[in-house]
């Protein structure tokens, strides 16, 4: 079991040099998410995963498990897919022929409907807890294996069109670097305006020399090694490697046309491009999934086709690479949405039963895993909660389970606390 004592001594002190002007505004935000707190000692192999967090809470009834001819059934039909046995909605065409690899988790309840408290029940496996804040499952596998690519001169957790959740406990170096638009140019990886290299090159010297008188105060025992922050930093500001991971000017019009050139879809090709160089954890978020009022037209108008596109090419792009027995790839939200059809034409936050979708790093895709009734309301066969989906995460990502923390204050965290793998897909 590996365990880590994180220190107490806080770090306000030292991004406060920062903030006060070392580098300016646009890299004081997320130098700090570059540190390296402790040295990480996973077990498992340099594996990376992907999450496509759908964030407003996707409705599993116009996805992944129609009822067709029941109550609230809403307008859409299944249809069949490269699974025997698997019909997912008809918006869904190109995912239906990636569905081989992949598998529709149809019994998962997550217990939080409101949506801070689901995208952190998803993101950690726990309830929010006001005495702890927990790391993501996403943040913790970089934790955990970061070490295994020290070379790179990249963030092992990434999050793109949004802001992830972040790394709690085990600190702001494992907490995910943001891409706003990955159809944009990410300021962070120049000098702000103004700025050539040479002046560069003595606001560097500055720093150094602050630090260095910081550190001699011992006032940040315990605390991140700075110099090694920002030389990282530098590094990635200075590798060629990393602009073009962070850009797509580089791809061709048939690729960008088969992701889809919106943020979604962009940012799923940014995401393949990402693992590939072996980054740990991406996630890539859609956004407008809180659908109580004109709930099909969102859907089928804009939410599906993008999601469509995009999802497909990423594993079948992973699989053509090569890649996707070493990425593991996961669809979730906050929350469902409710079996029954609202009077706004819509769907309300449902977390009793819904769908989650695995797949790629050995976990066996072409499966439908657990069952609703015949209106989808409640679970009949195979109950299943977000620990378990963690835990069989952690498990194709070939981490111990038993692994465990200590939070500053001395309170063990486990990484997977009371879940299962599914044994249908490990």
């Amino acid at each position: 079991m590996f365990s880590l004592k994180l220190q107490e001594k806080t770090r306000r002190d030292v991004l406060k040099l920062t903030a006060a002007g070392v580098f300016a505004p646009t890299l004081s935000g997320w130098l700090p998410l570059l540190a390296k707190a402790a040295p990480a000692g996973g077990s498992g192999k340099a594996k990376s995963c992907i999450l496509l967090w759908m964030d407003g809470g996707p409705s599993h009834k116009d996805t992944w498990d129609l009822k067709p001819g029941s109550k609230g059934a809403g307008e859409f039909k299944p249809i069949h897919t490269a699974a025997a046995g698997v019909e997912i909605s008809e918006h869904l065409p190109n995912v239906a022929k990636q569905m081989k690899h992949l598998s529709v988790i149809r019994s998962l309840n997550s217990k939080e409907g409101n949506h801070d408290r689901g995208t952190y029940m998803m993101h950690t496996g726990y309830a929010p807890n006001p005495t702890v804040v927990h790391s993501s499952f996403g943040s913790s596998f970089a934790y955990e294996l970061a070490s295994k690519h020290e070379s790179l001169a990249l963030p092992h957790c990434i999050s793109i069109n949004g802001p992830g959740v972040g790394a709690g406990f085990l600190g702001m170096a494992y907490s995910p670097f943001v891409v706003a638009n990955p159809n944009g140019k990410i300021a962070n990886l120049s000098p702000p305006a103004g700025i050539d290299e040479d002046r560069m090159n003595r606001r560097l010297e500055m720093l150094s020399l602050v630090e260095r008188n910081f550190m001699s105060q011992k006032r940040g025992q315990g605390g991140v090694d700075h110099h090694a922050v920002y030389s990282k930093t530098v590094r990635m500001m200075k590798s060629p490697a990393t602009r073009a991971s962070l850009s797509l000017d580089s791809e061709s019009a048939e690729v960008r046309d088969a992701y889809g050139r919106g943020s979604f879809g962009s940012g799923c090709l940014m995401a393949r491009k990402l693992v590939e160089l072996g980054v740990t954890f991406v996630e890539v978020s859609l956004g407008g999934w809180d659908t109580h009022r004109d709930a099909f037209d969102t859907l089928s108008k804009r939410l599906l086709p993008e999601l469509d596109k995009g999802m497909a090419a990423l594993v079948a792009d992973l699989d053509q690479r090569g890649l996707l027995d070493s990425t593991v790839v996961a669809w979730m939200g906050d929350f469902g949405r409710t079996p029954r059809i609202n009077q706004d034409a819509g769907r309300d936050h449902w977390p009793r039963s819904w769908s989650v979708v695995l797949g790629g790093g050995g976990i066996r895709g072409g499966q439908a895993v657990g069952d609703t009734d015949k209106d989808g309301v409640d679970i009949v066969d195979r109950p299943v909660g977000p620990m378990d989906v963690i835990a069989t995460m952690t498990k194709a990502m070939d981490l111990d389970l038993a692994t465990q923390w200590t939070t500053p204050r001395g309170r063990p965290i486990k990484l997977v606390d009371g879940g299962t793998p599914l044994k249908e897909l490990i």
